[in-house]
């Protein structure tokens, strides 16, 4: 299987693919079934936050493959690549293609993240959209921090489910986290990091409209609906993004450090 190329922004390696090479080459890792395939799908709060704390650099750095889930991300690789790209690749829509593409007896999924009720909401939502599609497992982890019990707990869920596709909503940077923490004993499968994607598709929250996604002003949106949850992610680390990018374009010798 052929590596896809990449493109550096901010320190963070990001695929130079399109929704289509995402989703043939995690396929293809998945019916292989050799190991654990962690997804990132990278927005500018991910790569920001890679660049400014260490531990999370480390855990993005472990990850397999990193998707530019922001067109901001976009807009900086084209600068860059002698053929643009025309489309981010966005966590949700990814997960919507990927479902759709692997319909059928073949192919299973699993899903850890969310509360109960949500899942259940996801679950309806999903096989009136996807009828075939074959759903092994949902699990609703225990809030705050876990231990060596609730981990097992997860890992055991997802070995029993024999799933192809692992879909992780618990949120950045905790299911960065988790996944690079157990990456060494996760069952061979694909794991896309997918965030707010179980809440979008559940019907819990709204998304934004198309033309605004398409110009790079979904964060505008969210703040929007929810402003306490999401001010400092937007706020600060937007302008954070803003300031790496200049620091970088100024200082090149000094790309990539805080």
């Amino acid at each position: 299987m052929n590596p896809i190329p990449t493109c550096n922004v901010l320190g963070t390696a990001l695929a130079v693919t399109d929704y289509d090479g995402a989703i043939a080459h995690t396929m293809e890792c998945a019916r292989e079934r050799k190991r654990a395939l962690l997804v990132a799908l990278a927005n500018t709060h991910v790569v920001t936050l890679a660049r400014r704390d260490a531990q999370f650099r480390a855990a993005i750095d472990a990850f397999d493959l990193a998707l530019p889930d922001g067109m901001p991300l976009v807009w900086v690789m084209n600068r860059r690549l002698p053929t643009p790209l025309r489309d981010r690749v966005y966590g949700p829509t990814f997960m919507l293609h990927c479902l759709e593409a692997t319909q059928g007896d073949e192919w299973k999924h699993t899903f850890i993240g969310g509360t109960d009720e949500l899942l259940v909401a996801l679950r309806e939502k999903l096989l009136a959209r996807f009828p075939k599609l074959q759903i092994a497992a949902m699990h609703s982890p225990p809030f705050g921090e876990w231990n060596a019990d609730d981990d097992e707990q997860m890992i055991t869920a997802i070995e029993k489910s024999g799933a192809h596709f692992v879909w992780i909503g618990l949120g950045c940077p905790k299911q960065e986290l988790w996944l690079v923490r157990t990456k060494h004993r996760l069952p061979p499968a694909v794991y896309p990091a997918v965030g707010a994607a179980f809440a979008f598709h559940a019907g819990r929250v709204k998304q934004a409209p198309l033309w605004l996604q398409r110009i790079g002003m979904e964060w505008l949106f969210r703040l929007c609906a929810e402003p306490r949850r999401l001010a400092r992610r937007y706020l600060v680390f937007n302008s954070l993004f803003i300031f790496y990018l200049v620091k970088d374009a100024l200082f090149p010798r000094d790309s990539g450090k805080g």
